[in-house]
């Protein structure tokens, strides 16, 4: 199993944004804080069960998680390949 951690993807499977690919910018105690730059940029990050992401085999680098720009930039890399 993949552990998430801080620059994994990981895509929501619960809640309004449910299918969406996210980054993982924080974890803790079962829980996740996640972004994609958009809907929820790094400044409103959202906390979420890790019962309700589902962590991919990919990761965005450190570099690219600095503005939501580059998150969004590196996502859509993402959600073009599968």
């Amino acid at each position: 199993m993949v552990e998430a951690k801080k620059g994994t993807v990981v895509i929501s499977l619960a809640g309004h944004d449910k299918g969406d690919f996210q980054v993982v910018i924080n974890c803790y105690d079962g829980y996740v804080e996640v972004c994609d730059g958009k809907y929820r940029p790094l400044e409103r990050v959202k906390r979420k069960n890790l019962k309700h992401v589902k962590v991919t085999n990919n990761e965005i680098s450190e570099k690219n998680m600095l503005t939501n720009k580059l998150i969004r930039k590196s996502l859509k890399s993402f959600s073009k390949n599968i």
